[in-house]
């Protein structure tokens, strides 16, 4: 990088203060200089209290004009971490709840899970729009993670009932060439089946999976991943999927799992947390506890009866369902979250631990054939938490 380069960038960093040392900025960095001046220029009140110097104003055009320009002058995953700042520093819920500038957003998971926060208070204009928003995210979402959550499950689930006599509807015709390539034929350019490689015969429902999904404000982002997840598993014939969530109330959203969108718009983000009450909704669908995977997606903050909850957390491993519990399902990482509860799942023998989206399928996989999930963590370069 040259000097002259690195002050340009210094430049843009510090803001207009900077320039007697930096130097000025060229006719195109002024445009982005007044974009970044206009969401974190700051200043400070003596009582330590924040002033802005610049803002985006209170018109619907100055907060459309800023939103055009910041798509012109960064990449989009730069975009969307300035409209997040925006709605945070700035306090533009307008952007989100006046369809003229909800369109003009470049949506992302983060944007749909403050669109599902704001809920009811959504105009009724505006619920359109912003549904119209969500499903956008929920099918670009499908697009990166619906198949290889299909590819794990059912290879996981095909695995455990391989048979090497199938009817000809069963053959898994790559696996039987692989197994006899050595009767290839030169003269003919064929191999030779000696030995037939199926998936078997499966029944409509070979496990069960309940996802428990904690709606708190704080778990957002795990909220739009468990419903695009729930979404793809209950899609799957081989797997009975339930989906519930929960904040002090519990709400069974089951029927709701084949559209994403729906389902997500039948959460209620924000609210309190009542663990134990979701547990022991959680424990009527467990039917099958040999056959089942529970999945308790929360942060472990309980606002309910904490001892009662840690002993249903108990009741449902003694039952011989496989546990997890994810801190978060998302690209962040692990938040804040109850070390001592974490401390205590890990002695009943249920893992915790963040997830990241593009190793859900791998978790699920691993957690449907019976594999150590601790272990499994720890191939993964996972911390676990309360270890």
């Amino acid at each position: 990088m040259t000097a002259e380069e690195r002050r340009r960038r210094w430049r843009l960093i510090l803001g207009s203060p900077a320039e007697e040392s930096c130097g000025g900025l060229s006719q195109g960095d002024a445009g982005v200089d007044g974009c970044l001046a206009a969401l974190y220029d700051a200043g400070q009140r003596p009582d330590g209290s924040s002033q802005r110097r610049a803002g985006l104003g209170g018109s619907h055009p100055n907060v459309a004009r800023w939103l055009g320009d910041v798509r012109g002058y960064f990449p989009k995953s730069v975009v969307q971490v300035m409209q997040r700042d925006a709605l945070d520093r700035l306090h533009l819920t307008r952007m989100l709840t006046e369809p003229e500038l909800l369109e003009t957003v470049e949506a992302d998971v983060h944007l749909v899970g403050t669109l599902l926060s704001l809920g009811k208070a959504l105009p009724a204009q505006s619920r359109e729009t912003a549904r119209a928003v969500v499903r956008k995210v929920c099918e670009e979402l499908q697009k990166k993670l619906a198949e290889p959550m299909r590819q794990a499950v059912t290879g996981a689930l095909n695995k455990a009932v391989r048979n090497y006599r199938p009817r000809a509807a069963e053959i898994d015709w790559d696996r039987t060439i692989r197994k006899n390539l050595h009767n290839y034929l030169p003269e003919t350019g064929t191999v030779v089946a000696e030995r037939l490689v199926g998936h078997g015969r499966k029944r409509s429902a070979m496990k069960d999976v309940v996802l428990c999904v904690d709606q708190s404000g704080s778990m957002a982002t795990s909220v739009v991943y468990s419903g695009i997840f729930g979404a793809v598993l209950a899609s799957l014939r081989a797997v009975k999927t339930s989906m519930v969530v929960f904040d002090t109330s519990v709400v069974d959203l089951t029927e709701l799992a084949g559209d994403p969108v729906d389902l997500l718009f039948g959460t209620q983000l924000g609210g309190g947390t009542d663990i134990n009450r979701a547990l022991a909704y959680c424990q009527g669908l467990i039917d099958r506890p040999e056959k089942t995977v529970f999945v308790l997606i929360t942060d472990l903050y309980e606002g309910g009866n904490n001892q009662q909850m840690l002993r249903r957390a108990a009741e449902i491993v003694e039952s011989g369902a496989r546990a997890v519990c994810l801190l978060a399902l998302s690209d962040e990482g692990a938040p804040m979250f109850d070390q001592n509860n974490a401390r205590a799942l890990s002695e009943l023998g249920i893992p915790s631990f963040a997830c990241t989206p593009d190793l859900f399928p791998d978790l699920m996989a691993a957690a449907l054939k019976g594999d150590d999930l601790t272990g499994w963590a720890g191939g993964h370069d996972i911390k676990l938490a309360g270890v």
